[in-house]
């Protein structure tokens, strides 16, 4: 006898119908998966068939045929489970085959029947067409899946549980999360900017960094404070939107790293990959692509912590995202395209010691081992990145002063108001920050008067700057005029841009 059930997979970050057909006839005793599947796929049949048993249902000592649909396709995963022991059950008629009819199927069996959680389920829900009444998938998954409030959940325990409820369908209750109540619970930090003392020049420009999604690089010795302050950037980013939100849980949920009882990303994303990782768990990959760290952190922050012990390879993958925001992964069958808007911060040692630029303690490296050194990260990638700030070591004044710092609430309070700024100026465009800006738009909204073109003459000249790293001080320009609440941009919001570049010439020069 021939039955259908219906699931869902995941090719990038999107979802597509998969239908599931179980033949069960004479011969040979045997379960064979065909369509494509992976080897968590092809070990479902000893799941399925421990489940079953142990569920109290038969299984059937015959040849059963199990075929995903589209067969050209790619399954991975063990989230075809449910849906496949449900077509064994129906196949061999201990359930009704046309109550499968109206429901996609997700969710992984253990042994005893009980359901597991899944990746990607609020992708499917998003994906989820009238074709179908609702979305029957594993009870830890229902949160993250009732973000998406255009079909019904349905979260199940057991597959006992199940197949009792189909038979008495009017017996489904659909699940609905308080998402507004969830969305307020998660949106919080348990770390603030007034830890940190002192650095008030880095806090600065770390300011004008957040305003206008600048990337921003950090060098100085060991123990200034560097990682501390970089983790502490995501607090004083502005609350993410319902829109941005929904972006950033979907791929957090196709790599499985969403709160079970949470279910959606409510804070900033901060990733901070080590120096040994690859370039494809960087920017994406593998056969099947997936997202790589450029992508987990859209609409937050990608750390790289020690840049210069980075693979050269690595790095240099990097250039793409920064400029065009997004990530295109090629194979021989297909392409995927991943989201990469991210806010770049990075730090590094001014040299191997680390106390180049330490007055307490002197270097030991001689000037081509610091060379060598800084050599490390290229001129096309530095170009890239916005405001450079040189960390300094603090002195013990400053270490033990009682002095209360500026909390990250107030510091995200003229964030807010400079992005208001930008939010009005971009209304037209598809472009949110300043530093995002094209051509065309530096034109238009970064007018410069005789003096400050004078300075950027001189800066030119001296630094060397690139017409990238020239197009990086304008926009940076508007971004310090819009914290001042400018409408034009003066010489003083120049000079201060220009000041953030010097590392070009201090290090690099």
């Amino acid at each position: 006898m021939l039955a259908k059930t219906y699931s869902y997979g995941i090719n990038g970050l999107d979802a597509y119908p998969i239908t599931i057909e179980v033949d069960v006839s004479n011969g040979l005793p045997a379960t064979i998966i065909v369509g494509l599947p992976d080897s968590a796929v092809k070990e479902s049949k000893e799941r399925v068939r421990a489940a079953i048993r142990n569920s109290g249902y038969k299984y059937e000592a015959r040849r059963i045929t199990v075929n995903l649909s589209p067969a050209d396709t790619k399954k991975e995963g063990p989230s075809f489970d449910l849906a496949i022991a449900l077509g064994c059950l129906a196949a061999s008629s201990q359930i009704d085959p046309g109550c499968l009819n109206d429901y996609a199927v997700l969710g992984e069996l253990s042994l005893d029947g009980n359901i597991k959680p899944v990746r990607g389920t609020l992708p499917i829900a998003l994906s989820m067409t009238s074709r179908f009444k609702g979305l029957i998938l594993p009870a830890d998954n229902a949160v993250e899946a009732s973000v998406a409030s255009n079909t019904n959940i349905y979260p199940v325990k057991t597959l006992k549980e199940v197949v009792h409820i189909l038979s008495a369908p009017e017996e489904l209750r659909s699940f609905t999360a308080n998402i507004d109540s969830i969305f307020a619970q998660e949106n919080h930090y348990d770390i603030d900017f007034s830890d940190v003392k002192g650095q008030s020049f880095v806090k600065r420009g770390m300011e004008i960094a957040a305003a206008g999604n600048h990337n921003l690089l950090l060098i100085g010795p060991p123990g200034t404070g560097k990682s501390m302050l970089a983790k502490r950037l995501p607090t004083i980013l502005p609350d993410m939107t319902r829109e941005e939100s929904l972006e950033t849980t979907k791929i957090h949920s196709v790599m499985g790293l969403l709160k079970r009882k949470g279910g959606i990303v409510a804070t900033r994303p901060f990733r901070s990959p080590h120096h040994t990782t690859s370039s494809a768990a960087i920017v994406g990959g593998c056969s099947n692509p997936r997202p790589g760290e450029v992508t987990l952190s859209h609409n937050g922050v990608l750390f790289l912590d020690e840049l210069p012990e980075f693979n050269r390879d690595v790095l240099e993958s990097l250039r793409q995202p920064l400029e065009d925001y997004q990530v295109t992964i090629s194979r021989a069958n297909k392409a995927v395209i991943f989201p990469a808007r991210f806010l770049l911060i990075c730090s590094m040692n001014p040299c191997n010691c680390g106390f180049l630029s330490d007055p307490r303690k002197n270097c030991t490296c001689t000037q081509a081992q610091i060379q060598k050194y800084m050599s490390k990260i290229s001129g096309p990638l530095l170009d890239r990145i916005d405001i450079h700030l040189e960390v300094p070591a603090l002195l013990s004044n400053e270490l033990l002063s009682p002095r209360k710092e500026e909390t990250s609430k107030n510091i995200k309070e003229r964030i807010v108001l400079a992005r208001n700024v930008q939010r009005d100026r971009f209304k037209e465009a598809k472009i949110k920050y300043n530093a995002y800006m094209t051509q065309s738009q530096i034109k238009e909204f970064c007018y410069v008067e005789q003096e400050g073109k004078n300075m950027l003459k001189m800066a030119i000249e001296e630094l060397g700057l690139s017409a990238r790293a020239y197009d990086k001080v304008l926009k940076v320009s508007r971004t310090i005029a819009d914290l001042a609440n400018e409408q034009n941009i003066l010489a003083e919001h120049i000079a201060e841009a220009i000041q953030y570049r010097s590392l070009d010439r201090n290090w690099w020069g």
